[in-house]
């Protein structure tokens, strides 16, 4: 396991071209998908590392400062680390012209080029190349699994959906994500995964190569794992069922296996808790609503009813124990291949602190996820279909209790909960980010505030 310390940033290694880059970064930053920083200004950019990956490609951490806004789940940090592949040349090819980020107009980078070098084809195969062959890069690490050959000359694009980190493809046989925000430790994408493929739980892809930081602290950066190229989402899966016409309990029942088969292999590989400590989950659940209801006044006429879900969790069945979890469970990070699911993305909420992703919670938290993602499935078509969602929810649950030897349906005060948690969640982000999906959210709100269904 890693060493871990202080997020707190140090400026260790000569700050001067920030000289060049700070005035472009402040404005190509927020733009980006991954910017976690969008609703907070930038008031300063420190760089805390710097590794020339090789010759025009800079590997950067960079911390960007922020005036502190509080959020669900406590204040954040007053800014964050973030990971930047930056290129530098005299001029950009014109097929390049979307990873521009500006020309350096001072500092020891004045008049050239610089862009994101993860669009870069040549890069990204040079990235691929430092992967194959482990070894070091500056305070970098690239390490992998010798079993798992990986081919020279996989031809790369990258994925543009959106999304909090940055993906490419190689040659439609691995993947590399590439974490953007970095927090000190072990990436539970890395962790979780490779913890996975030990117990020989197939439902995963198993990391083939990963590398990480060990200044300004130890950090995971990327992990790259065989693409199932053949592979269509929950998310795609199901909106196409809902287009049709068709149902989808059969394969949310499937998926309900798959959902278990992950949580059997975790608690196998991990060591669990007796149960949840539910009074202490209650209070910080609780905590999110007020402190999300501040943000979201929509919400403010349901906190009571509400509030009422989290009471009643701290005097219910403790239900199953506390265990490694996914984290972020919904139709977008499962994939099915053939006949078979497979689950992705154990990266958890990356708004959440890492420690709390790497700690034990109760599965139940995870099924709640999957049940608000039927939800959110079945709203994106006018009329609404809730016997389509309702069913699902049904079916994902029974294929849950025949693996699992428990039915998540018998804990109604815990799922209650969990879903509750979620939706408030799922406000507070539409808020933010999607304006336009808030009523999808606000349904769920309404049905757990009113009926306590």
């Amino acid at each position: 396991m890693q060493k871990t310390a202080s997020p707190r940033p140090t400026r260790t290694v000569d700050a001067s071209p920030m000289a060049s880059l700070a005035g472009l970064l402040r404005e190509w930053l927020p733009r980006q998908r991954w910017f976690a920083g969008k609703d907070r200004p930038v008031t300063d950019l420190a760089l805390l590392s710097m590794t020339e990956l090789f010759p025009g490609c800079l590997h950067l951490l960079v911390h960007a400062g922020h005036s502190a806004v509080p959020s669900p789940g406590g204040a954040p940090p007053a800014g964050d680390c973030y990971q930047l592949l930056i290129g530098v040349r005299q001029h950009l090819s014109p097929h390049l012209g979307k990873a521009l980020i500006g020309r350096a107009e001072e500092g020891p980078l004045a008049g050239l080029t610089v862009f994101d070098a993860l669009q870069d084809p040549r890069c990204a195969q040079l990235l691929l190349d430092r992967l194959r062959h482990p070894g070091t890069a500056g305070p970098l690490r690239f390490e992998g699994d010798p079993s798992v050959p990986v081919p020279a000359g996989l031809v790369p694009r990258l994925l543009d959906a959106e999304q909090s980190n940055s993906s490419l493809v190689y040659g439609e046989a691995f993947i590399l994500k590439l974490f953007r925000r970095i927090q000190p430790g072990v990436n539970p994408d890395l962790e979780l995964s490779g913890a996975l493929a030990q117990e020989g739980c197939g439902r995963v892809p198993a990391p083939v190569a990963w590398f990480r930081t060990t200044h300004p602290w130890e950090a995971t950066l990327g992990v790259l794992q065989p693409f199932l190229r053949d592979a269509s989402d929950g998310w795609t899966l199901a909106l196409g069922a809902l287009a049709s016409g068709d149902d989808f309990t059969a394969e949310a029942r499937q998926l309900g296996q798959a959902t278990a088969d992950v949580h059997l292999a975790l608690a196998s590989a991990f060591p669990s808790r007796a149960h949840a400590e539910n009074s202490r989950t209650a209070a910080a659940m609780t905590e999110r609503l007020e402190l999300a209801a501040h943000f979201v006044p929509a919400l403010q006429p349901y906190v009571p009813g509400l509030r009422t879900a989290f009471g009643t969790l701290a005097a219910c069945d403790p239900g199953p124990p506390a265990q490694r979890i996914h984290g972020d469970l919904h139709l977008g990070q499962v994939l099915r291949a053939g006949r078979e699911w497979f689950v992705i993305d154990f990266e958890g909420e990356p708004s959440r602190p890492l420690a709390e992703r790497r700690g034990v919670h109760s599965p139940v938290r995870d099924i709640a996820g999957m049940l608000r993602s039927f939800d959110y499935a079945a709203r994106q078509r006018r009329p609404w279909r809730p016997e389509w969602a309702r069913r699902s929810r049904e079916a994902f649950c029974a294929g849950y209790a025949a693996r699992a030897g428990w039915d998540p349906r018998t804990k109604h005060g815990l799922l209650r909960a969990y879903e509750t948690d979620r939706a408030v969640y799922e406000v507070l982000y539409e808020a933010r980010h999607r304006p336009d999906w808030l009523p999808v959210p606000m349904a769920a709100i309404e049905r757990l505030a009113v009926r306590g269904a």
